[in-house]
């Protein structure tokens, strides 16, 4: 029988305390943002260690963004990495990653992808404050005005998120630079194929539900804490995550681990946001073994590439996967 896309038989670890996300603004960004799926569409997925397992790795491949793939008797599992948010020249969409998709039956993506509305509405209905509270009032006098400052130099309002809860401020602080030097959320990898794939059987790995609540369960400290991260790595959010896209499409997994990785050291947020997650998706995957077909699964690049990567998480299981691109 298939596995339903809620399936996640192992709790996640909780996530640390405030301390946790000082000094790491861009690797915040870039894991929580993949953590959250589109509600941050302008981060690459994932936070991944820079040591690639030589079983998935060694072998050269083409340039082009990385795809893997593993396989019994009468099914193929395909598994790449996306960039939930490419500037709209980049062309990826070719050779063994178009065909390997062409030729599947079901699309797997993080979170359902081709409803919208309930996306919207899934984040608006969690993301406003309560009580009458207002978000800059929850900010000391000093971030706050670094805050305003960073609105102000995004040509919005100091007042405009005053109503949302701190986490919704810096998914919209983070995905504003990036749209305004070109990127666009509607060429990230995930939507694309979405689009490619509107006759194909679809499935998700988590509940929109599940990644939002990584996001709103969060203490309004880690939050706030978060969001003063947003802040710093503003002015330059656009250049990093170019930099990511420059690995990611000449399939340059180890190096996109790499970045990814810098500066993520607490071991309670790795597990959480990682580990936990990818250990969940290969338990999903193992199940789905047991059901005829092919199937295209594509999450976050990060996902697939280092320690703790769901191909490490499969060949403990007993699985060997194999790069083709």
């Amino acid at each position: 029988m298939h596995p339903p896309s809620h399936w996640k038989p192992s709790p996640q670890s909780p996530i640390s305390r405030g301390s946790v996300w000082k000094n790491r603004p861009m690797q915040l960004l870039k894991s929580l943002a993949r953590a959250a799926g589109t509600i941050a569409l302008m981060f690459t997925g994932g936070c991944a260690a820079a040591d690639a397992d030589p079983q998935y790795a060694a072998a050269p491949v083409p340039a082009g963004p990385a795809l893997w793939k593993l396989a019994d008797e009468d099914t193929t599992i395909y598994l790449f990495g996306t960039v939930h948010a490419l500037p709209s020249d980049v062309q990826w969409y070719d050779g063994r990653v178009a065909a390997a998709f062409e030729a599947s039956d079901e699309l797997v993506t993080e979170i359902a992808m081709d409803d919208q509305l309930a996306l919207t509405q899934a984040l608006t209905g969690s993301a406003m404050l309560t009580d009458g509270q207002n978000l800059r009032d929850l900010m000391t006098p000093e971030d706050r005005k670094q805050y305003e400052q960073a609105m102000i130099d995004l040509g919005l309002p100091p007042g405009a998120l005053d109503p949302v809860e701190p986490w919704y401020a810096a998914m919209n602080l983070s995905v504003l630079p990036l749209v305004q030097s070109g990127i666009d959320p509607a060429a990230g990898v995930d939507m694309v194929l979405t689009r490619a794939g509107a006759n194909k059987r679809k499935d998700a790995l988590e509940t929109l539900e599940e990644q939002v609540a990584l996001f709103d369960d969060m203490p309004v400290a880690d939050q706030l804490t978060f969001l003063d991260a947003t802040v710093e790595a503003v002015p330059d959010a656009a250049r990093n995550l170019r930099e990511l896209i420059d690995r990611w499409v000449v399939g340059d997994a180890v190096g996109l681990a790499a970045k990814m990785n810098e500066g993520l050291e607490d071991p309670a947020l790795y597990q959480r946001l990682l580990i936990d997650r990818n250990r969940n998706w290969a338990g999903w995957i193992e199940h789905r073994l047991a059901e005829p077909g092919t199937v295209f699964i594509a999450v976050g690049a990060g996902h697939l590439a280092g320690d703790g990567s769901v191909q490490e998480q499969l060949a403990k299981r007993g699985y060997k996967v194999e790069r083709v691109h």
